[in-house]
């Protein structure tokens, strides 16, 4: 299974079960959708650390793997190295 699909199923199914049980208690379902919406991305946020970042990774795999470099990218990078930290004075 992708690292999307995973990730996306996991939130999802997050928001869901929260959605069910906030809603079952008796909460309009306007309130129960956004404080599901809150509560998934938190404990998805803290729990799913590992999963978030292989999504991460395949995005950036994805990203580099059809770009060619940008030469004013690199010379413009390697200007900013190369005058350190020091301020700018314009």
């Amino acid at each position: 299974m992708t690292p999307w699909i995973r990730y996306s199923l996991i939130r999802i199914g997050l928001f869901a079960a929260t959605f069910a049980v906030l809603f079952a208690f008796g909460l309009e379902w306007w309130v129960s959708a956004l404080l599901a919406t809150v509560i998934a991305f938190s404990i998805s946020y803290i729990f799913f650390v590992r999963t978030r970042d292989l999504l991460a990774k395949d995005l950036e795999a994805r990203l580099t793997k059809n770009s060619a470099p940008d030469e004013d990218a690199l010379h413009e990078d390697a200007s900013d190295e190369s005058e350190g930290d020091s301020p700018r004075k314009d």
